[in-house]
């Protein structure tokens, strides 16, 4: 799915990439996409794939997903599990589709048990199923999400959340990193800063560069206002301090192009062609939306079943289907597991990428 521009993202045969795949919300659908997904024998002819998580509970939930007709799954006896021990009374109080505490803290210690192992050197990524940021709640674990987990687990304070997507309409590939992630919206103008965008502005070329092998990029930033601001009458974060940041940035980065502010109404207007089938439009290889929603709406729009969330600024590759837990269709054998492939394919090609390869 994925076919990376950088001439090194070769599967080696020296070194395979070693991937942790841990299994989300054992209540959700990560099981189910999971093992769909490594059913699928092409993955597993360039990576080698250890599951994550409590092998009861894998056994248990694909015992129940095999009673569904004309599903295609992974069996767990032939798989390379990191069994990862529960409580008992966790494992007995964990339901297919029931969002609970015993579930969240399941979820959590698969978590713990990928990136501990990834440190030790045992792996070279992890890919990530969903979990349900309640159910940590519930479970005693307060985060925002698995990136914030990963990079303090990784001792980093410098990180993004950047969503790729291969379009199957004309190969063309998206790439949206979000300034802000996980907060109110609310606090999205003042969370927002020249330091800050600087900082995701790194993380991105870095990316660009290391991981995809663009050197002399084109990326789009977006305003944070209605017609990014109208020359300060619907907003003032633009004429205060964007379009000065913007243009500083520029002066300083001179083997890039940075676009911008982009009135967020017209960010999307070309990736949109792009993905669509115009292949005369000259869309940006990177794209920098202010918040949560003002990146992820378009991606999800375009690439709901084949978005990847990648963590960038991470000693190590970290990648998870952009979908969530999906309680209300757990263990129904329904769910679509073509983002979870997508997952683990661009981790396989971003090792590969990292390591030389």
């Amino acid at each position: 799915m994925y076919q990376l521009k950088h001439k090194k993202a070769i599967l080696s045969q020296n070194h395979r990439p070693r991937l942790a795949v841990t299994l989300g919300d054992p209540a959700g659908i990560g099981t189910e996409v999971v093992l769909k997904a490594l059913a699928d024998s092409h993955l597993g002819q360039n990576c080698d794939l250890t599951v994550v998580g409590n092998r009861d509970l894998l056994l248990k939930n694909y015992t129940s997903l095999r009673a569904n007709e004309n599903i295609d799954l992974a069996n767990p006896t032939e798989l390379s599990i990191l069994n990862v021990n529960l409580d008992g009374n966790i494992k007995d109080e964990v339901i297919l589709g029931v969002e609970n505490a015993a579930s969240g803290a399941a979820s959590f210690a698969y978590m713990e048990a990928a990136i501990a192992a990834t440190l030790a050197g045992n792996f070279d990524g992890i890919v990530t199923g969903p979990i349900a940021k309640s159910a940590w709640k519930a479970a005693g674990y307060i985060y925002p999400g698995q990136t914030e987990l990963l990079a303090q687990k990784a001792g980093i304070d410098k990180f993004g959340m950047l969503f790729v997507a291969r379009s199957p309409h004309t190969n063309w590939t998206l790439r949206t990193l979000l300034a802000t992630t996980h907060i109110p919206l609310c606090q999205v103008s003042e969370t927002l800063t020249p330091e800050l965008m600087s900082r995701k502005l790194d993380l991105l070329v870095e990316c660009l560069e290391k991981d995809f092998g663009i050197i002399n990029g084109k990326i789009a930033i977006a305003g944070l206002n209605p017609h990014s601001g109208e020359k300060g009458q619907l907003g003032r974060e633009e004429a205060d301090w964007l379009i000065d940041w913007l243009e500083e940035e520029q002066k300083k980065r001179t083997n890039l192009t940075l676009i911008g502010p982009i009135p967020p109404d017209t960010m999307w207007v070309k990736p949109g062609q792009a993905w669509y089938g115009n292949s005369k439009v000259q869309a940006a290889d990177g794209y920098l939306a202010l918040y949560h929603d003002q990146g992820l709406i378009p991606v999800k729009l375009m690439a709901f079943d084949r978005a990847v969330n990648t963590t960038i600024g991470l000693p190590f590759i970290r990648t998870s289907p952009d979908h969530g837990t999906a309680f209300d269709i757990a263990g129904k054998g329904i769910a679509d597991a073509t983002s979870m492939k997508a997952a683990i394919e661009l981790a396989g090609e971003l090792v590969c990428v990292r390591l030389g390869k």
